[in-house]
């Protein structure tokens, strides 16, 4: 039986915390195939090297100055000793000149001194906390060492029995000084590995981006003759997929649109003859339905024909939102109807202009036929053209929003929104919006009506 606190420790589970960590973390990460290739090469190669550095910098560097600092401190401890052995060298010319032409120090004996308060230790320095280690183990007495600084040289201060002896070393007889050199050369053969593997993740994503660009570009219509395979085999591959498969759909468009050219040419010479008897049949009051009959054929064949072609011929053009959209204003002055629309970007649109004009006409006459007002926002910004359609009409019920997109649907409510009686008007007109690579869809507008919405690729 599964029980409200099992459901708790269940959700404190480490799974769940694994789970939940792994979604912040994918929300994180970058999406993009070149960043994500490059953060495969750069993390390892950062480890490894992490890992590498942290190896010598405990082994090598470490043992090489304790070494050397171990040599160091056994030279001044002989020095000592000779001293202490030999103290009828008054002047300590002999410990001297011995220290400075065999071990390579520096000496001076001050008598009744006392040692310099301690300094701050520095927080990074391995030579300060492993030679006072080694003159602890090895001297056993007080001393005072000086390792801060860009000097050269360590100063050394021991506490005798009644003289200070102050020993200069050269730093690089107690220190592995030269480690930079490992960390320089180190550092520069990974960014040379990196600037040589961006070189190469280049090359290799570059024949996908065009492969996408020129998917991207057939969605929406445009002409993209220009491409062709090239990279890894594989990418190789999709791209000659991609353009076997535009070819076949640039076939069938082809064929279908050459089949209902044709139907459309007989089906117009068989209503051109209809149209010829009934006007020598005079006007009379029993043939005026059938005059009606004959129009609603005709205007219902043309929106077949929309329909099937969806525009997809017309090339791309600029198109001015302010002349299309007072262009529509008149329209609805003429209906005794209020129409307001306001724009926020750039004026000039890249578009089919045909296409798009039919698909916000498409959408403004639907709501002027039931609607008294209706307010366009129109919003260019950089990646997206937006157009609101906001009306007071009646709406359409939410659960026939999708419905009403769908080839001969039609609404029973009291706002259908096809007249003609065809049920396509929806439909041609989210297909061009596809067709620029974008999409309509339905919502509640704030004004009590319907909310159509455009929203297409800027």
């Amino acid at each position: 039986m599964v029980t409200f606190d099992s459901l708790r420790r269940e959700e404190r589970s480490p799974a769940s915390g694994w789970k939940g960590f792994g979604r912040w973390l994918r929300r994180r990460l970058p999406t993009g195939l070149y960043v994500r290739s490059l953060l495969i090469i750069i993390i390892p190669m950062v480890l490894l090297q992490s890992v590498v550095a942290a190896v010598f910098m405990e082994r090598h560097w470490q043992m090489v100055t304790q070494r050397l600092s171990m040599a160091v401190t056994r030279d001044i401890a002989a020095i000592i000793q000779i001293i202490e052995t030999y103290p009828q060298d008054t002047d300590y010319s002999e410990a001297t000149r011995i220290a400075r032409e065999q071990l390579n120090l520096q000496i001076s004996i001050e008598p009744d001194g006392d040692l310099p308060p301690p300094r701050e230790k520095p927080f990074f320095s391995i030579l300060d906390g492993i030679l006072s280690d080694e003159i602890s183990d090895q001297i056993k007495r007080p001393f005072w060492i000086d390792t801060v600084g860009d000097s050269s040289l360590v100063e050394i201060r021991i506490k005798l029995d009644d003289k200070i002896l102050r020993v200069l070393t050269k730093r690089n007889q107690t220190y592995a000084s030269n480690t930079h050199i490992f960390i320089v050369w180190m550092v520069g053969a990974s960014l040379v590995l990196i600037g040589v593997s961006i070189l190469f993740l280049r090359g290799q994503i570059r024949p996908i981006l065009t492969l996408a660009q020129a998917a991207e570009s057939f969605g929406k219509g445009h002409k993209h003759d220009d491409f062709y395979p090239r990279g890894a085999d594989e990418v190789r591959r999709a791209g000659l997929a991609f353009i076997l498969m535009r070819e076949r759909i640039e076939r069938q468009i082809e064929q279908r649109t050459a089949m209902l050219t044709g139907v459309s040419h007989d089906l117009r010479t068989v209503l051109t003859r209809f149209k010829l008897q009934l006007a020598l049949a005079g006007n009379s009051p029993e043939l005026q339905g059938l005059n009606d009959d004959v129009n609603d054929m005709q205007s219902m064949l043309e929106a077949y024909m929309a329909f099937a072609r969806s525009e997809i011929e017309e090339d791309v053009g600029e198109l001015k939102l302010t002349e299309l959209l007072g262009k529509i204003a008149t329209d609805f002055a003429l209906h005794e109807k209020q129409l307001t629309y306001s724009i926020e970007g750039e004026d000039k649109i890249s578009v089919r202009p045909n296409a798009f004009t039919r698909l916000v006409t498409n959408l403004a006459s639907n709501a002027r036929r039931y609607a008294n007002t209706l307010n366009i926002e129109a919003k260019h910004g950089a990646k997206w053209l937006t157009l609101n359609f906001d009306d007071d009409g009646p709406g359409i019920p939410e659960k026939n929003r999708e419905d009403v997109f769908k080839p001969f649907f039609r609404l029973d409510e009291a706002r259908n929104l096809d007249d003609s009686g065809t049920g396509l008007g929806l439909a041609i007109a989210r297909d061009i919006a596809r067709s620029h690579g974008g999409n309509v869809t339905l919502g509640d507008s704030p004004r009590g009506g319907l909310r159509a919405t455009i929203r297409i690729p800027a």
